[in-house]
């Protein structure tokens, strides 16, 4: 029986059961918060709101507040992609709920 169907019938679930779903799901939240203030940072801060005082200064002869708006918040997302999924990977582990095997492969 799944999950919603057993509490569904039985009213609420145990708190032990569920507890370690919602450290879980608090870290993940916690974790997305970080990573999106740090994104809307770099992408609207200082690609918008810091454009001119960013332009004073030039790298490779492009103005960074340039860069920023243009290429910075992009590459900035990326890079945040990529930790949180080795994050995630890390939270997984903890909590037993990995898709990967003891060698790191998928099961």
């Amino acid at each position: 029986m799944s999950d919603a169907t057993q509490e569904g019938s039985s009213g609420a679930a145990p708190p032990a059961e569920n507890d370690w779903r919602q450290r879980y799901w608090k870290k993940n939240l916690r974790l997305m918060i970080v990573l999106l203030a740090i994104w809307f940072t770099v992408s609207f801060g200082f690609g918008i709101l810091l454009i001119e005082p960013l332009n004073t200064i030039e790298i490779v002869g492009f103005p960074l507040g340039l860069w920023f708006a243009q290429q910075g918040s992009i590459y900035t997302f990326v890079v945040l992609i990529l930790v949180y999924a080795l994050w995630m990977d890390r939270i997984d582990d903890e909590f037993g709920v990995s898709e990967r095997n003891g060698k790191g492969e998928r099961e």
